[in-house]
């Protein structure tokens, strides 16, 4: 058994205010969708690293309409390696946690950090102070029974310092918190694993026994490098870079990888399918059901 228990979409605001939140819910809904992966920070919710508690309530509101299972993606910009911010992210991450135990999700994605080519200063210290912040945040998850889900990223930038899929894996079991798992994102793997020259199977296969959530979607795994399209179309025409796409517009092998790879117990699979293919979603969503064995009466019991 794989241990998914449930797969949906990501969603958020597309101007800052709840009501394209709300939107794009009522669409999900309308699909059959019963699991949504909320962009929080898409909307003003913290200030600081404290809750604005009027606009907290205006969420809950709209969250409390719906019979969505909900988890939760952090700050996207989150990098527990840089020692400049860290302080913040930290507060603001922890009142990310509160705000999980309001929605009811069990579930904080936090991005994997980076350092800059001329941090070289911090390089040393960075997999250690990473670990630290994540241990912290994770001991402040423990009482809302919230697990922070850690994502392996890809290479952004030249001479930049990113952990690989597999690092990302080792400093979790490095934690070793009950609050902490690792987060599979598919076609991150598959592009920093063209990039440095990896075996893609074998990097997600690290992570496999430590992950506890995952982010689906489709790509070629060919790194952006200096290529800008004019538009993000031209992106997909040529299959470069992180593409976001429809299962099945890319080449990754989705049959084969949920054949052969187990996750932790109560993995999500959530799939981050660019707004531009709403279109495409309903037909995913089934796609992404079979792979995680969630058809039929087996869906109905997860839910």
């Amino acid at each position: 058994m794989s241990n998914i228990t449930a797969t949906g979409f990501n969603s958020g605001s597309t101007d800052g205010e709840l009501d394209s939140l709300e939107a794009d819910l009522r669409r999900l809904a309308d699909i059959g969708v019963d699991t949504v992966e909320l962009a929080l920070t898409s909307i003003d919710l913290i200030s600081g690293g404290r809750i604005i508690e009027e606009r907290a309530e205006r969420l809950l509101a709209l969250t409390d309409q719906f019979d969505f299972r909900y988890t939760v993606h952090g700050l996207v910009s989150s990098n527990f390696m840089d020692p400049d911010t860290q302080r913040y992210q930290l507060d603001a991450a922890k009142a990310l946690v509160q705000l999980c135990d309001r929605v009811g999700s069990g579930i904080l994605v936090q991005h994997g950090g980076a350092l800059r080519a001329d941090q070289l200063a911090e390089r040393a210290g960075a997999d250690q102070r990473e670990r630290e912040a994540l241990t912290e945040l994770a001991e402040f998850a423990r009482p809302y029974g919230v697990r922070i889900a850690l994502e392996n990223i890809f290479t952004t930038e030249l001479g930049q310092y990113r952990q690989t899929p597999a690092e990302v894996a080792e400093t979790v079991k490095a934690v070793n918190h009950p609050n902490l798992v690792a987060l599979i994102d598919f076609s991150h793997a598959y592009i920093e694993s063209t990039y440095k020259g990896l075996n893609f199977r074998e990097q997600i296969a690290a992570m496999a026994p430590v992950t506890g959530h995952l982010h689906v979607h489709d790509s070629f795994g060919r790194p952006q490098g200096f290529y800008k399209p004019f538009f993000p179309q031209e992106n997909t025409a040529m299959g470069i870079g992180d593409l976001h796409m429809p299962l099945g517009w890319g080449d990754i092998e989705w049959d084969s990888i949920f054949a052969e790879l187990d996750f932790l117990p109560d993995t999500v699979l959530m799939m981050e399918i660019g707004h531009r293919h709403r279109n495409e979603q309903a037909a995913c969503l089934e796609r992404a059901r079979k792979l995680a064995g969630l058809t039929g009466a087996e869906a109905i019991a997860a839910q």
